[in-house]
């Protein structure tokens, strides 16, 4: 383990004392060229892996041309744009660098659309998370990421998350312009709703008049065995989805698809973008959406059905340690008893790269190309560093 000291980069996050130096697949490297087992894929953004051919080549191939600016057109946006739309429902894209900048376009419409109405507010979940930016935080309803930066925007509501009865008493009594919610709430511990409810707000918001927007920034891009984490409820009808991490499979990117009543509410000059639909980034996306078509999603669905049985495997050899096991597809998480904190650097010692989310949750996001040799690796590391902190507790 190696600290590089150095009073150049803002102590804006904890760093761990681990220097990556390269990834080949499921693992990443450290200068010392040992492996760990990578099941956070840069907080689901390594969709597929590490230096993956397709990714390489896709990066190579764009070398000659790596950017242009959006006053001309360029055939990987293009291309990419068509294929998030076929998949959408004709949903027109809008593409910018980040998950937090597609939830700020998001808001911009949602508002710019209901102005018409007199409608601003916007409403979110408790528990939610979507972003660090001013407006994406004031979506954000959660007081440690918030009240250093009081005064926020004004015009948002938050609502307890799985409750249909509140949001609809918000909705009759606020007229808001939108709700804001993830299909899973990742940052706040892997919180899954009850069966039905992401169908309830869908159905809440078209009765009262509201815009429904689902952050898939980290469900999305078949992360949960769907395109955007909501398709398991047919039903769910999105106005606008936002979308990133995954989509780039490691180049930044973000994606706004909204219907296009509620896209031409945006006139030219309201909104833009330096980067955002650049050619690199946007052939790689379209590299990741060519997978997930091909093969991707129908493995995602398989293997994530295999990792779930050997957490619950896990979760009946430390039955005290592990209080529940919840996610879908490949974003799951243990709520344990044990410090997570704890556990999760335990794990990297021995190997295994994994996070500690909200509420005492380690979080797993593997890269969607994880096989069960991966799997049964990190079990047995988990295993292991389960008992040691366990022991020393």
């Amino acid at each position: 383990m190696i600290v590089i000291e150095t009073k150049a980069l803002m102590k804006f996050s904890r760093r761990y004392p681990l220097v990556l130096a390269r990834g080949e697949g499921m693992k990443v490297f450290d200068e010392q060229d040992r492996g760990y087992w990578d099941f956070l894929a840069g907080i689901g953004v390594s969709s597929l892996g590490h230096n993956h051919p397709r990714v390489r080549a896709a990066i190579c191939q764009a070398i000659p041309l790596l950017h242009t600016s959006n006053w001309y057109w360029n055939r990987s946006a293009v291309s990419l744009a068509e294929a998030l739309s076929r998949l959408s429902n004709g949903k027109e894209v809008f593409f910018c660098n980040s998950g937090t900048e597609a939830n700020e376009a998001g808001l911009k419409l949602l508002r710019r659309f209901g102005k018409a109405d007199g409608r601003y507010q916007v409403v979110s979940m408790l528990g939610g998370f979507h972003g660090r930016t001013m407006g994406a935080m004031a979506m954000t309803p959660t007081p440690q990421y918030r009240d250093p930066f009081r005064p926020l925007p004004d015009g948002f509501l938050a609502v307890a998350y799985n409750d249909p009865d509140a949001l609809e008493v918000v909705l009759r009594k606020e007229r808001p312009a939108g709700v804001v919610m993830e299909a899973i709430q990742g940052e706040s511990g892997v919180v899954v709703p009850d069966s039905g409810y992401l169908r309830q707000v869908s159905d809440l918001c078209h009765r009262y008049g509201a815009l429904l927007m689902i952050d898939a920034v980290q469900t999305g891009m078949g992360r949960t065995g769907s395109w955007f984490g909501f398709e398991h409820e047919p039903q769910v009808q999105p106005d606008v989805i936002t979308l990133a991490k995954g989509l780039g499979a490691g180049i930044p990117i973000g994606a706004v698809l909204a219907r296009s009543e509620v896209a031409d509410a945006l006139k030219p000059g309201e909104h833009g973008t330096t980067f955002g639909g650049n050619p690199l980034a946007t052939a790689v996306g379209g590299v990741v959406v060519s997978w997930l078509e091909e093969e991707g999603l129908d493995h995602v669905q398989r293997i994530g059905a295999v990792l779930e049985r050997h957490l619950w495997d896990l979760k009946a050899r430390h039955p005290q340690e592990i209080l529940e096991v919840r996610g879908r597809g490949l974003m799951w998480g243990m709520v344990l008893s044990l410090p997570n904190t704890k556990v999760v650097e335990r794990a990297m010692a021995h190997g295994l790269l994994v996070n500690a989310a909200g509420g005492n949750v380690l979080r797993m996001l593997p890269p969607l190309i994880v096989d069960e040799t991966a799997i049964l690796a990190a079990m047995a590391i988990l295993d292991q560093s389960l008992t040691e902190v366990s022991e020393e507790s």
